[in-house]
């Protein structure tokens, strides 16, 4: 009859944990999976432009960006741009610069591009098209009469008359006749009063909120706007189709051959295009334009507002900075740069590596302010070869989203057998975690 012995069972027991604690221990640590790096995420420094804008330091001014459709297509080829189809370009978000104060100053007959566009927002006029006929009355003709009388700039009308919506834009814009940009006022919206009404409703639904009108063509004080606004009425003047149809091919002679002279043109010689040049005794002088700039094959356009010129002599020098400033800053813009690293990866063995840009993202204009901060998304990742696609990098730029992969700089190494099995928490944590 056998005898029972406690430490023989005990000593049964032991061995028999020590063989499963090899057979599960050595397998868990040595084939299962390492725990994932640590990731702590970076923002390189912000691409330097080759030349800020130069804007004047009196006044109130600013310029937007304007992206013909061709090249917004081009970047919504490489993935991340969305455009307007029904747009011939698309403006700028922000303004690329603004200059002097921010206080809205008055804006003289720059508020007539405004009467433009609100107009034609409640009227859509085809390009190419009259647009219905308008006979004036007598309200009309005695508006000529008290600009006239007042030394202000007029067109002359008759009572009787008939005019086309077309014929109306083009007295305004080209020959910046207050008394017209009153009769548009009233044929669009039955009164001055009520035009004004809805063209404040129109500038803040536009985000324009720092810009106000208190009359139809711009003669009061009380119409007012900052640099930056401008150069967003600027901009949507430039790209609506019927303004810069009316602009690129001014008319010489109205109804009945009536004679109208071309207030826009400015500088065409340096590449500026005018919309608006005017000058008060309270807004100085107020000029919105759009101007380009060609840089190889390439030509970038933007818009501007510059209120609160002293003279006409200082509207040019402030120009030509301006436009050398361009030449100089405008170029093919490094905005997601090859080799900026936009995080680390630290593994609990030792090793990191950056996640960096694999292919670089640029963008053709001019930059004065860095992209947006960065939206980086990353893979878990524990181990890998350099050159191993890791996430991704988005920014903002230019009003439209560029996106870059990202991939390691350097390898991340296995730690070998012996730091597994020296380590078997981290390690059957990550076995744990990935069941």
């Amino acid at each position: 009859m056998s005898r029972f012995r406690p430490g023989r069972l005990i000593g049964i027991l032991v061995g028999t944990l020590v063989i499963l604690a090899i057979g599960v221990y050595g397998p868990a640590t040595l084939l299962g999976p390492l725990p994932a790096a640590q990731v702590s995420v970076t923002t390189p420094d912000a691409p330097v432009t080759a030349s800020t804008p130069v804007l004047p330091a009196a006044g109130t001014s600013g310029i937007l960006a304007i992206t013909p459709l061709a090249a917004a297509d081009d970047a919504a080829a490489d993935d991340t741009a969305s455009t307007d189809a029904d747009a011939d370009a698309s403006l700028g978000v922000d303004p690329i610069a603004t200059g002097g104060g921010s206080d809205p100053l008055p804006m003289a007959s720059a508020a007539k591009i405004i009467t433009a566009l609100v107009v034609l927002d409640a009227k859509p006029l085809a390009i190419g098209e009259p647009g219905p006929a308008y006979s004036l009355v007598t309200a009309d003709y005695q508006d000529y009469l008290n600009y006239t009388a007042e030394g202000a700039r007029t067109v002359i009308v008759f009572p009787g008359e008939s005019w086309t919506q077309r014929e109306l834009l083009q007295a305004m814009i080209l020959g910046s006749s207050n008394n017209h940009a009153d009769t548009l006022a009233r044929w669009a919206f039955g009164s001055v009063d009520a035009y004004i009404t809805a063209a404040n409703a129109w500038l803040v639904a536009n985000g324009m909120s720092h810009t106000q009108v208190a009359d139809a063509n711009g003669l009061l004080d009380a119409s007012v706007g900052t640099g930056a606004d401008l150069a967003r009425i600027a901009g949507l003047a430039a790209t609506n189709p019927v303004i810069a149809d009316i602009i690129a091919n001014p008319a010489s002679a109205l109804v009945n051959q009536r004679g109208v002279s071309n207030t826009t043109a400015y500088l065409p010689e340096q590449g500026i295009t005018g919309i608006s040049r005017s000058y008060t005794d309270a807004g100085g002088v107020c000029f919105l334009f759009t101007a380009t700039v060609t840089a190889g094959e390439k030509t970038f356009t933007f818009a501007g507002g510059f209120l609160g010129e002293p003279d006409y002599d200082t509207l040019t020098a402030d120009l030509t900075a301006l436009m050398a400033s361009a030449t100089a800053g405008v170029t093919e813009l490094p905005v997601l740069a090859e080799g900026a690293a936009y995080a680390t990866f630290t593994t609990a063995w030792g090793d990191s590596a950056d996640a960096v840009v694999a292919t670089p993202r640029t963008r053709f204009g001019w930059q004065a302010v860095a992209p947006s901060d960065p939206e980086v998304t990353l893979d878990a990742v524990a181990t890998g070869r350099a050159g191993s696609k890791v996430g991704r990098v988005t920014v903002d730029a230019f009003g439209e989203s560029v996106t870059s992969t990202l991939e390691l700089d350097r390898t991340l190494t296995d730690p070998g057998p012996g730091w597994r099995l020296l380590h078997p928490f981290p390690v059957i944590s990550a076995l744990i975690a990935a069941q």
